[in-house]
């Protein structure tokens, strides 16, 4: 009895909870979100390269000029 109680076990470990990729994926976004992972945080990034971009523009023709 106990061996096929184990067996019975040992095949619902192989069973996948998902039917598809898609609710797969859905649920592992989902519990992402739920860690906070896809918080958008600003970035200052964007702006320090347009400027830090813009001062060498104005360099170059400065020195050009």
């Amino acid at each position: 009895m106990s061996l096929e109680a184990h067996a019975a076990s040992a095949r619902g470990g192989f069973a996948c909870l998902f039917s598809t990729s898609d609710e797969y994926e859905t649920a592992l976004i989902a519990e992402r979100r739920a860690q906070g992972r896809y918080i958008k945080s600003r970035s200052y990034w964007p702006l320090a390269l347009f400027v830090g971009c813009a001062l060498i523009v104005a360099g170059t023709v400065l020195l050009f000029a």
